[in-house]
């Protein structure tokens, strides 16, 4: 069993921060990477950023220079660190793993149920 499990939401001004935590726990072997998506009401889903094991990042253009992501893999812990916050980024936030259980385990997505950031103008 694999879980997921976001922190650090919450409602904020714009222009103001807020730091996302994403927990996997359970039976994990390996992370391949960690990535974050959000969902806007009305919207389709959208990646935001990803995390590979070795540490690449790679950021959605409209959060480019502003969100950064990073990554524990002591802890099988990401985080965003959301910066100068815009009301256009009022979403849910959810994390997202590629993670093998066990050796020769086939690599799977795992997902969080979310966690809502409200940015107000």
């Amino acid at each position: 069993q694999v879980q997921l499990v976001e922190s650090g939401g919450g409602l904020v001004q714009a222009g103001g921060s807020l730091r996302l935590s994403c927990v996997a726990s359970g039976r994990i072997f390996s992370i391949a990477a960690m990535r974050w998506y959000r969902q806007a009401p009305g919207k389709q889903r959208e990646w935001v950023a990803a995390i590979t094991k070795s540490g690449s990042t790679n950021y959605a253009d409209s959060v480019k220079g502003r969100f950064i992501v990073s990554r524990d893999i002591a802890k099988n812990t990401a985080y965003l660190q959301m910066n100068s916050l815009k009301p256009e980024d009022t979403a849910v936030y959810s994390c997202n793993a590629a993670l093998s259980r066990w050796p020769g385990d086939d690599e799977r997505d795992y997902w969080g149920q979310g966690t809502q950031v409200t940015v107000s103008s």
